[in-house]
């Protein structure tokens, strides 16, 4: 397994004791630059707001938000499409991006995704037999099939990577997760090929978007991301351990195996939610936390909290770009993520030195 290497003036077992001193980027200790993030966050949030098909004032848009006026055409286009799906956009954000570094820790493989624990395509699998075997089409409706696919599959691919000597070591879970969404994605197809309205159906929900929805899918999964992000960020101290190797986690005083555990279902609960939310998204989980590494280092302390952070502003970010750049239409958040996070994870991958862990 590979992963970017510590720098050196940063030893990784003061890392894993938590005795780093205050880190400065650019002048700025990291808690000061989370902050400057956060007000990123509610700049871009503002710009979900106004910008859109329809233009509007900023100020129009402020006063949608905290002075509603029902009779005004500007306040409903707030209210009742651009205002959920800004919402839905960063919590999906912080839920991938945060995901994404808790599953590179974990495994301690930088090119791991999310969706590497079979999430996406147990999500998947269930959205298609909620459709063709129930007749389910509404976005309310298959959130619920998706979670218990995402669930269901995560918990699977763990018990079968958890088999055998050596319990679920990073090599076996990505095995066990590679293996069955393979299945998953077969059984789909399979589904797909035997009903086209159920493909018409599928196809939009498969491309990824936060369109459409309203504040009952956020409140849908909300509790399930609430509980992943407490989780993976409490863990933080436990991944830099395990950065070191099982043995030297050991000699720390760390379950391994119970680190292992928490994590990945940290990882099934921020990654199905986001899933069933909003469809599969890729890119996200797996260039940001590159990014955030390399103002961060390898600290997860500071690299999970910043990773939420820069996950939410990519994803809001990247749905704005997607109203604009073929108005009055619009591209789907998950085919900009892919257009906009391939070269910045390319572009990451050769400028940065990669060794193993």
């Amino acid at each position: 397994m590979t992963a970017v290497a510590p720098r050196p003036a940063e030893p990784a077992q003061e890392v894993a004791a938590g005795r780093l001193p205050k880190r400065r980027v650019g002048g700025l200790t990291l808690g000061m630059g989370l902050l400057i993030l956060l007000g990123l966050v509610l700049a871009v949030a503002m710009a979900s707001i106004a910008i859109g098909a329809k233009s509007m004032p900023w100020s129009h848009a402020w006063d949608a938000v905290f002075h509603f006026d029902p009779t005004l055409e500007d306040h409903l286009i707030v209210r009742e499409l651009r205002w959920p799906r800004t919402v839905l956009a960063m919590m999906i954000g912080a839920a991938l991006g945060l995901a994404g570094a808790v599953m590179q820790g974990v495994t301690r493989n930088p090119l791991a995704d999310p969706g590497l624990l079979g999430v996406n395509a147990g999500a998947a699998l269930f959205v298609v037999i909620g459709i063709s075997q129930f007749g389910i089409t509404d976005t309310g409706g298959l959130v619920w099939f998706a979670l218990v696919g995402a669930a269901a599959a995560g918990a699977f691919v763990y018990v079968l990577g958890a088999t055998g000597r050596g319990g679920a070591t990073p090599v076996k879970l990505a095995i066990a997760g590679a293996a069955m969404s393979a299945l998953m994605a077969s059984f789909t197809s399979a589904l797909l090929l035997l009903d086209s309205a159920t493909l018409n159906v599928f196809r939009f929900w498969n491309v990824g978007s936060v369109a459409g929805r309203d504040l009952d899918v956020a409140r849908a999964v909300a509790p399930f991301i609430l509980i992943g992000t407490v989780m993976a960020l409490l863990s933080g101290r436990a991944l830099n351990g395990l950065a070191l190797g099982e043995d030297v986690a050991r000699s720390l005083g760390q379950r391994v195996g119970y680190v292992r555990a928490v994590a990945a279902l940290s990882v099934v609960l921020l990654c199905g939610g986001a899933t069933a939310a909003a469809g599969p998204i890729w890119f996200v989980g797996l260039t940001v936390p590159h990014v955030v590494r390399s103002i961060t280092g390898p600290d997860h302390r500071w690299l999970l909290p910043y990773s939420m952070v820069v996950g939410a502003v990519f994803l809001t970010a990247a749905d704005v770009i997607g109203r604009v750049v073929v108005r009055p239409g619009e591209l789907e958040v998950g085919i900009v993520t892919a257009v906009v996070g391939a070269p910045i994870f390319i572009a990451f991958v050769r400028r940065r030195r990669i060794a193993e862990l």
